[in-house]
């Protein structure tokens, strides 16, 4: 054998002594890999059916929002109603109302003029 020889050899050694170390870590990710994809798999699995619920409680919610929103527009057109009502009983009953009170008010400050003795002179 010649020195060439045993040199191969030592290189030969030290390299399988290297992959046999970097093979570890390597086994070692491969496992990390497994559980990681069983991971995303459950967490996938489990996310469709939520998903489902999602979709189920967006689209509830969309119809009681129509509902509200039905109940809104007759609410404001019921006010509508109400405020064009209670303008013409102002107009109607306002009015005249203001000038019976006008008139009352003048035939009480007549009456009360009249009771009243005038004070002071003497008529002779």
């Amino acid at each position: 054998m010649t020195g060439g020889d045993i040199a191969g050899l030592i290189a030969a050694g030290v390299f399988a002594l290297l992959v046999l170390l970097l093979a570890v870590p390597i086994l070692k990710l491969g496992r990390v890999f497994d559980e990681v994809r069983t991971s995303i798999r459950s967490l996938s699995d489990g996310a469709t059916p939520l998903m489902d619920e999602v979709t189920a409680t967006v689209s509830t919610t969309n119809q009681q929002l129509q509902k509200v929103d039905g109940i809104t527009s007759n609410v404001s057109d019921a006010s509508a109603n109400i405020s064009a009502l209670s303008s013409l009983v102002a107009a109607t009953v306002g009015s005249p109302l203001i000038k019976v009170a006008a008139f009352s008010y003048g035939v009480r400050s007549a009456f009360a003029s009249r009771r009243k003795p005038s004070s002071g002179r003497r008529s002779r």
